[in-house]
């Protein structure tokens, strides 16, 4: 069976550090020296700070406190995840085989805490309360690990009020914050001076392609199509290898180069880019909106008979409400990464007329487009297909920027036409 550590791609320098961590974490436990766990700046680079402890000392390579950085797909949250299970293995290692390792994978273990933020932010409500069970001692005798996905996305307020718990964090705590990159902007600087950094890169698609063939048993083939495709994004290759409903979406998306005749059909392209989006955030977030909605229902007593039964439901519209805004926070961070993953792909067919119009010595991102792409630089030129591309970049800025989807859109689409 293979490790923990088996799903990262191509990221052989970060398990590298990682593995060395969970063991020097393994070690304290061992020698019992809850609080010998070294400050970040003492292990991240390798350059011991004042004070730190000495290299033998059994916490060095070890820290409270973690971002994983790197562009989408690369496996953030998947080497968070990894490493957690490697810190709850029983021998230190992320074997992939004891029950820590295997109810941490699967998401039960009773001292990881994962926190994936269901709308566009992270509020302090929800971090004081993550922070407070935290501290708590772990029920396994070894750490208590909390993963936040999505670390850009806490507020201002939630941000302060996890660094008051890495600043003064418990013996047996570990924060895993997962974001794009430690730019202010994504990570405060405060957090991340604090905070050991595992950069991640961008896997190759061969691989990608690899992951595909030996964990999912996609053939060969698809699998370094679909690789190619979803340039290094590990979840997206597996969507397209895999689901012909997300092959039709990326088919619908390369074709609008071929739409935009006139102003027109430059609008209606848009309509149809965010009617798309909408309509696959819907279909994702149906089923778990569904069981939310039913399962409240039943905590509050639908179904039931009596005068109790009727005065609990009538007193239940409060809780009802507020399941439907944090729903509907969901489904607009949903039809946002839908949107997103639509422009990624327009953006790969504008980087194959770039690269074509150069005439530059590398592989198109979009195998199955390539001979439009060629067609349209030889119409546009490099600086036209430049400009293209860096109109499919300007648009998913503004949406990252609170723009409204089907204004950067519309923008966009205008652009693209008029070249």
């Amino acid at each position: 069976m293979p490790d923990v550590f088996a799903d990262l791609v191509g990221q052989d320098e970060a398990v590298g550090t990682l593995r060395r961590a969970a063991a020097a974490a393994a070690a304290v436990l061992r020698h019992g020296a809850e609080r010998t766990l070294v400050p970040a700046g003492a292990v991240d680079g390798g350059t011991p700070a004042d004070g730190a402890a000495p290299a033998a000392d059994p916490g060095a390579g070890m820290t409270h406190a973690w971002i994983f950085t790197g562009p989408p797909g690369s496996g953030r949250s998947v080497a968070a995840r990894a490493f957690a299970a490697a810190l709850q293995c029983a021998y230190g290692t992320g074997c992939g085989e004891c029950p820590g390792c295997h109810t941490t994978m699967a998401g039960t273990h009773a001292d990881v805490r994962l926190v994936v933020p269901e709308g566009l932010s992270i509020g302090v409500g929800e971090m004081r309360a993550l922070v407070l069970r935290a501290a708590s001692t772990p029920s396994g005798g070894r750490w208590q690990v909390v993963i936040i996905e999505d670390a850009d996305r806490l507020t201002e307020a939630a941000g302060n009020a996890l660094l008051k718990a890495i600043e003064e964090p418990p013996p047996r705590t570990v924060f895993l914050l997962c974001a794009p990159s430690t730019h202010p902007d994504d990570v405060s600087v405060t957090i991340r001076s604090r905070c050991r950094v595992v950069p991640l890169r961008q896997p190759s698609p061969a691989a990608v392609a690899e992951v595909l063939v030996r964990r999912d048993g996609v053939a060969p083939d698809v699998a370094q199509w679909a690789a190619a495709a979803a340039q290094g994004h590990v979840g997206r290759a597996r969507r397209l290898a895999r689901d012909p409903e997300a092959r039709k979406r990326r088919d619908a998306v390369l074709a609008v180069p071929r739409r935009l005749t006139a102003v027109g059909a430059a609008f209606d392209a848009a309509s149809a880019l965010i009617d798309a989006a909408e309509a696959e955030a819907e279909a994702s977030v149906a089923e778990a909106d569904a069981a939310e909605r039913a399962a409240l229902e039943t905590a509050l007593g639908a179904g039931g008979t009596g005068r109790g039964a009727a005065g609990a439901i009538r007193g239940s519209a409060g809780q009802l409400k507020e399941l439907e805004k944090r729903q509907k926070s969901r489904a607009t961070r949903a039809q946002r990464d839908a949107l997103d993953r639509a422009l990624v792909d327009l953006a790969g067919f504008y980087r194959d007329a770039l690269t074509m119009a150069l005439r530059a010595s590398v592989a198109p991102v979009h195998t199955d487009t390539a001979e439009v792409a060629a067609a349209a630089a030889q119409k546009w030129d490099a600086e036209g297909a430049l400009r293209r591309l860096e109109a499919v970049l300007a648009c998913r800025t503004a949406i990252e920027a609170n723009v409204k989807p089907r204004i950067a859109v519309e923008a966009m689409m205008l652009a693209l036409w008029k070249g």
